[in-house]
């Protein structure tokens, strides 16, 4: 079994380039209304909203909050870095947790936050 996830939204395309622009992800399939992105063993899709071939439980676009995409990253300084020299806003600075995850946000274009996120060992 794999889990996999997807968001209904109109920027589908503004989706795809976010992902694989600033976080390398691949594109596994693509049509005008749909695109599926594989990072290591993880894949995202984004659909179009009311599309007639779809069931209604699809059709409602995404309309922000309650939701997150995590990526893991070896060096959380060094994407930071990255990220900001491509001009990319920061939501949420880089800090560290007391549960050990040394992180910062960023936003996609659905406005779901992107927490890129190194794991530190937990304060003692």
């Amino acid at each position: 079994m794999k889990l996999w996830s997807g968001i209904v939204t109109d920027k589908v395309a503004q989706s795809r380039d976010f992902y694989v622009r600033l976080f390398g992800c691949e594109v596994v399939f693509e049509a005008d209304w749909f695109v599926l992105l594989r990072s290591g063993e993880a894949e995202l899709g984004f659909l179009m909203p009311e599309l007639e071939s779809q069931a209604p439980v699809f059709h409602r676009p995404f309309t922000g909050g309650g939701v997150w995409i995590t990526f893991d990253v070896d060096d959380v300084q060094a994407e930071l870095a990255r990220l900001v020299s491509l001009g990319i806003p920061i939501e949420v600075p880089l800090r560290t947790e007391p549960w050990g995850d040394r992180h910062f946000v960023v936003m996609d274009p659905n406005g779901v936050p992107v927490d890129v996120v190194e794991r530190v060992p937990a304060a003692t």
